[in-house]
C-alpha cells in the first residue's frame, strides 16, 4: 500500500494531476499507520502485515 501510494504520488506530481497526488499521499499515510499497528502486535483486519 505504501509503495502504491508513493508511485501514485510521484505520477500525480510529475504529470500535474492533483487527484493522483492526493490519493497517493492518503495511501502512504494509511499504509504507514497499518504497518505501525501491525509492528506493535495489534492485528488489523486479521493481518499483522499489509503489503
Amino acid at each position: 500500500m505504501i509503495v502504491l501510494g508513493i508511485i501514485l504520488a510521484l505520477i500525480g506530481y510529475f504529470a500535474s494531476i492533483s487527484i493522483l497526488t492526493t490519493i497517493g499521499i492518503i495511501l502512504v499515510v494509511v499504509g504507514a499507520v497499518l504497518t505501525i499497528l501491525g509492528a506493535t502486535g495489534r492485528a488489523v483486519g486479521g493481518r499483522k502485515t499489509f503489503y
